[in-house]
């Protein structure tokens, strides 16, 4: 199974992380590393020992950062480039995480799932807007 890091600026991963295993039940080869303001000098090191933890028990390891650019990011890609079979995907948000972790299986691949995390993540972006009339319709469904 492909294992997967979540990464990002404060308290993200472990929000989104929350979230996702709330939504999605306890996710097995999944770890969430943070990047605090106060443990920035630790960081490089955190992420880099994760990745390298995590692509020894699993082989492949996708790394889900919050924004294009930023420390956990470029940390992430810096610590990719030294270790086979790392892929990092950028802008991760709950229906990418959700839906990779879902396919994840003993067959499934590191590329396989970078291209669903492009995919889905762009789809799960989205600005609708409320009909007034539709307000007082009964709602389908049992959302959480």
């Amino acid at each position: 199974m492909v294992g997967c890091i979540l990464t990002g600026h404060g308290t993200f991963a472990d929000g989104v992380g929350g979230a996702l295993e709330m939504v999605g039940g306890p996710q097995s080869n999944f770890q969430k590393v943070t990047f605090l303001e106060e443990e920035a000098a630790e960081f490089p090191a955190k992420l880099a020992g994760a990745i390298q933890e995590m692509a020894e028990k699993c082989g492949e390891v996708v790394v889900f950062c919050d924004l294009l650019g930023g420390t956990p990011f470029n940390q992430a890609m810096m610590a990719a480039a030294g270790t086979p079979g790392v892929r990092v995907v950028t802008g991760a948000n709950l229906p990418m995480l959700l839906e990779c972790m879902s396919l994840r299986n003993d067959s499934t691949t590191g590329e396989e799932l970078v291209q669903t995390a492009v995919e889905i993540g762009q789809m799960g972006i989205a600005a609708p807007v409320l009909d007034a009339t539709a307000a007082d319709e009964p709602e389908d469904g049992d959302g959480i």
